[in-house]
């Protein structure tokens, strides 16, 4: 009998009680059941590398193996990990016959079900996980540059066999920001993905700021403190924030956003002074990576940005990341916590080998694959509008301001505020515009450079203002 919808069928009570005993007993001994129900009491893993982060991976399974085995059901065990030498001394104690040198150990093995990426690079990184995709294996990644690169592949992979892509660690390590685009926030209409998603360079900004240091002194300890590489470009160039913000971009607005799509500035020529300007004008400096849904298109870029004091991000301090999210329902939020490190990107890695292993235990797989179902166009950086910060060296005479103004007015270009500092014939002249579309702004800049008055402009930031609470 159907009543308001809800369809009421009577079942015998007794046949009922051995039915869900008999599915019960199922279960715990590992049968399988209907689909959904199937129990997979152990669940092999592959490790594809043991540098900081795959030995971070182990500990934590190690580690919080009871408390993992409780919450999951079943139990996950490392079968094989590949490395290059299995005969060098790790600094942490793993079985021996665990290491190989032969990645086909790991692919071509049945008993291996979930294959987790952590070797770094592209070009193995990528053979590797297509041949475990394309096996029916899950996979799970923390790379970000296999992902910004190769991620339509990867996907089309993983769909052809019904296999679960991972990825939560590929951006702001322990941060679960990837779940909560997919999943949490997946009601809502994302307008806007903005974040530091760098440590390095927060780490180095933060330090320039509170120390009143210089760049490249800053470098430097952040390289001693491993907070830097050796080469340090990837990061102070902003190319590893770039990767980032393109993956969180794609999510978040369902449309493919490449590497090349994403306009990016480094850190590399912000000084004490622009550090000291923008305090006495009420911002900080952050190297932000910034996504925004508009009429026109995608903006997709990174660069160094004044934030105001009152934002959420200016507060964000060393090496934390924190990514804000502008939706449609849910307003304005912010998720913050370790971008980097072993732990804390051993967390989120391990949080998606579990997701994997539920999706294996209860035949759930392929259920989260690509969300990139949309082709919309991305905004070019000349067509944004934004405010800006310029910090102009004038030789200190009658008329300079004058002649500046006009070329800004020229060019419709309106000034917000002025701030001047005098030193001998030459003065340092800060200025603040309001919004412009940078077209415009690069062709004041222009008019700027041809003035026998202008001897340099030192710098400009794009200012990022917030109206919020």
């Amino acid at each position: 009998m159907a009543v308001s919808g809800v369809i009421i069928l009577s079942i015998d009570g007794k046949n009922a009680r051995n039915r869900l005993s008999a599915a019960k007993d199922a279960l715990q001994a590992g049968a399988p059941g209907t689909k959904g129900e199937r129990a997979v009491n152990t669940i092999g893993i592959g490790l594809l590398g043991f540098g900081t982060v795959g030995r971070g991976v182990y500990r934590v399974l190690q580690q919080n193996r009871e408390l993992i085995t409780n919450r999951l059901g079943a139990t996950l065990a490392v079968r094989k990990v590949l490395v290059r030498d299995p005969k060098k001394d790790r600094g942490i104690e793993v079985p021996p016959d665990l290491f190989t040198a032969d990645p086909a150990a790991i692919l071509a093995d049945p008993a291996i079900q979930i294959v987790v990426e952590v070797v770094g690079g592209v070009d193995a990184a990528r053979r590797y996980v297509v041949e475990a995709l394309t096996r029916g294996k899950s996979v799970v990644t923390a790379n970000k540059d296999l992902l910004a690169a190769y991620g339509q592949e990867l996907f089309a992979a993983a769909a052809a066999t019904g296999a679960d892509l991972f990825f939560e660690a590929s951006v702001a390590g322990g941060i679960p920001i990837i779940k909560i685009l997919k999943e949490a926030l997946a009601g809502n209409r994302i307008i806007e993905v903005m974040g530091i998603v760098n440590g390095t360079t927060n780490y180095i900004l933060t330090k320039m700021s509170e120390e009143g240091a210089a760049f490249e002194a800053v470098l430097q300890e952040a390289q001693v403190k491993g907070y830097a590489e050796a080469d340090p470009t990837s990061d102070v160039a902003g190319l590893d924030a770039a990767r980032k913000i393109a993956i969180l971009a794609s999510i978040a607005f369902n449309s493919r956003i490449k590497l090349e799509d994403v306009y990016v500035e480094g850190i590399t020529r912000v000084t004490p002074a622009d550090i000291r300007y923008a305090r006495e004008l009420g911002y900080v400096v952050k190297l932000l990576g910034i996504a925004r849904e508009t009429p026109e298109g995608i903006e997709v870029r990174v660069h160094p940005a004044l934030v105001p004091v009152a934002h959420p991000l200016a507060a964000v301090r060393d090496v934390f990341n924190a990514v804000f999210v502008r939706g449609d329902a849910v307003g304005d939020t912010m998720f913050y916590g370790r971008g980097a490190g072993e732990l804390p990107t051993a967390s989120a890695v391990v949080g998606d080998i579990i997701a994997a292993a539920r999706n294996i235990r209860y035949q759930m797989r392929g259920t989260t694959g690509c969300t990139c179902f949309e082709t919309k166009r991305v905004k070019p950086i000349t067509a944004v509008e934004t405010s800006y910060y310029l910090r102009l060296r004038v030789t200190d005479k009658p008329g300079v301001l004058a002649g500046i103004a006009a070329a800004f007015g020229n060019n419709r270009v309106s000034l917000a505020a002025v701030i001047q500092k005098t030193t001998g014939e030459i003065a340092e002249l800060v200025l603040v515009t309001h919004r412009v579309r940078e077209a415009n702004l690069r062709a004041a800049v222009e008019e700027l450079r041809r003035l026998p008055t202008v001897e340099a402009v030192a710098n400009i930031i794009r200012v990022e203002e917030w109206y919020g609470g």
